[in-house]
Parts: structure tokens; sequence; C-alpha cells
């Protein structure tokens, strides 16, 4: 029994450890900018440990019953529950969707024809695209011609030929648009600046660093998860994998750093932030990025949400978020359109009357 305590209190202490692991750059810390991807195993375990307590000694339970209410902020970024609510009349429909250079996906051809008729459904007011670039001749439709008001910035330092692009399309008139000086080879953000009901608006578009993670990584990572390597062998694989993830996520840090010092500039203007900031929602990029914003999904959402569809990762890694001048409605992830490797997230923002 005192070692099963030892083990509770461990897991418990990991638990609020790994929920607070956002606040460490991982730049700095490599290790604890890494942790967060493992918040979903311990949130699982310290479940079952409290399950134990209840049936076998109850008074012990209040060891991973306190480990989840000092957690409970954590918790609620990374799995949040509420009642639906229709926006009401007058809100905006925002879609954000990584299309993925507009490449076909296995058993998924035509895929430009596939997102042209999706937004053509969805109907929204404001569509922010990441990775808008089609890397294949282009098909009949254009998604230009759903929307009066069309912009594309290309990002990174690439010369000629561009493998990344972050794309606007809108009912609103677009004023002006501004790239954001993000230091990468091909990732970054913008900004577009809308004229909507005499009244300027600043949605910023973004596509942070990936992991760089190689279809041999990620069929290494599953033999791992499923037990199809020797301990050794796992061993060394782990550490290739830290390697390459710690690195990314190290450069996303700090492009997540200009992109809150950019929002932070331009907090006199109504804001909507939308992207793919290829980061869990328990991660130092997006805790930087929303501070002082609203997270459509946390505070209208439902559940784990993810929006990346690789077979072993699936997380939460693209987002809408919005200043105080708007209350977020009816977020949510969009699992039936399988056109990319990422879902579309779709959120209705009604502008808060002063």
């Amino acid at each position: 029994m005192n070692v099963f305590t030892g083990a509770s209190v461990a897991t418990a202490l990991m638990l609020v450890f790994v929920a607070y692991s956002d606040h460490f750059d991982p730049e700095r810390h490599p290790f604890l900018g890494c942790v967060g991807m493992v918040f979903p195993f311990f949130l699982l375990v310290n479940l079952l440990i409290l399950i134990a307590w209840a049936i076998f000694k109850w008074r012990r339970a209040w060891i991973p019953l306190a480990a989840y209410l000092l957690t409970i902020p954590a918790i609620r970024v990374y799995l949040p529950l509420h009642f639906h609510h229709d926006a009401p009349a007058g809100s905006m429909k925002i879609v954000s969707y990584n299309v993925d250079c507009y490449n076909e996906v296995k058993g998924t051809p035509n895929s430009k024809t596939l997102i042209y008729d999706y937004l053509k459904q969805q109907d929204a007011d404001i569509v922010c695209l990441q990775e808008d670039v089609a890397t294949k001749p282009d098909t009949a439709h254009s998604i230009a011609r759903l929307y009066p008001y069309n912009d594309t910035v290309h990002l990174g330092q690439a010369t000629g030929n561009y493998i990344n692009a972050v794309g606007i399309h809108s009912r609103y008139p677009i004023l002006s648009k501004e790239k954001l000086p993000v230091v990468s080879k091909a990732n970054g953000a913008a900004a577009f600046f809308l004229l909507i009901d005499c009244d300027t608006v600043c949605v910023v578009n973004i596509h942070l660093e990936s992991t760089h993670l190689s279809d041999t990584d990620r069929r290494r990572y599953n033999d791992m998860l499923s037990g199809g390597m020797d301990r050794q062998q796992a061993e060394t694989e782990s550490r290739k994998l830290f390697g390459k993830l710690a690195s990314s996520m190290g450069k996303r840090a700090r492009q997540a750093d200009v992109v809150h010092d950019y929002i932070d500039c331009h907090s006199h203007y109504p804001l909507i932030v939308c992207g793919d900031m290829n980061d869990t929602p328990i991660s130092y990029v997006r805790h930087t990025i929303a501070q002082g914003l609203t997270d459509a999904f946390v505070s209208t959402g439902n559940g784990l949400g993810y929006t990346y569809r690789r077979k072993g990762f699936r997380f939460r890694i693209d987002n809408i978020l919005c200043s105080a001048h708007y209350e977020p409605f009816s977020c949510y992830v969009d699992n039936d359109v399988e056109a990319s490797d990422h879902y579309p997230v779709i959120a209705w923002l009604r502008r808060k009357t002063e």
C-alpha cells in the first residue's frame, strides 16, 4: 500500500508539473518544453489511480483529487466542456484551415475541388488558410471566386518557388496587409487589416515552424508505441525524436514571441488571430500567443478537438482567438472533411457592444 501511495503522489506531482510546463521557454529548457505532449497520459493515469483509491481506500483519493483541482486551468484548455449555444444574429463566421498545399491525401483525390466545395458550403464571413500554395496545376475551381476580397502573403525566406503562404478570403474589404518579422525559411505570419462596419479589424494569420518529422520518424514513433522495438533501439529512437521536437519547439518559441509582441502593439485594434501554431494546447507557444486573447475553442468548444490527424500524432494545433472586442460562440473542429492532413476550425464571433 505504501508503494502505491508513493506512486499516487508521484503521478499527482507529475500531472501538476506537466500542466504548468507551458510557462517554460523550450529553447532554454528543451525537456520542459516537450512534456506538455504527455499531459493526457498523466490525466488518464491519475484517473485510474483515483478509481483505485475510491474502491480500495477512499480516504486517500484526496491525492489524485488534489492534483485535478490544481490543474483545472490546464484541463479546461486541453479538454473544455460547454453546453452548445447558437450564435446570435449578426455574428461573424470564421474558418481557419491548413489546406496542406492542396495536396491529395491518401484516398482523397481532387483536394482543391473538395476544399472549394467545402468552403462554399460553409459560407463563412472570413476564411484564413495556411499552406495556401498549390504544388500542382490548378483545378477548374478557384476559392477566390467565392469572395469579393482575397489576398495571399508568401512566408519565409524562399525566393522564386515559394513553399508556404497564408491566405485570406473575406466578405469585408482588405485595407492593407503586413508580414510579421518571423525568422523562418518557410513559415511565419501575416496581418490583414479589414474594414468591418466602419471599423478597422486586424486579422493575424499564422503558420509556425513544423516539427519536421519524416514519414520514417513517424513510423518509428508508432513502432515504439506498439512495442515493436527492443529497449536499446527504443531509447536511441526516443533521443532522436526528442532532439527534433526540442529543436522545432525552440524555433516556434521565438516565433511565438514575435507574434505576441505584434499583437500587443496592435491591441488598440479589434483582433482576430487564426492559424496553425504547430504546438499542443499545453505549450509555451499557445500560452504566449493566447495571452490577452480569448481562445474560441477553450471558451465554447467541447472535447479534445484535435485538428491534426497524421497517424500517431493527434493534437489540437490549429486555433481561433480574439481580443476582448469579441465574444465567441459555438467553436468546433469539423472532423468530417478529409481533404487535408488538418481539420478546419470554425467559430462565430459577435462584436461586443460598448
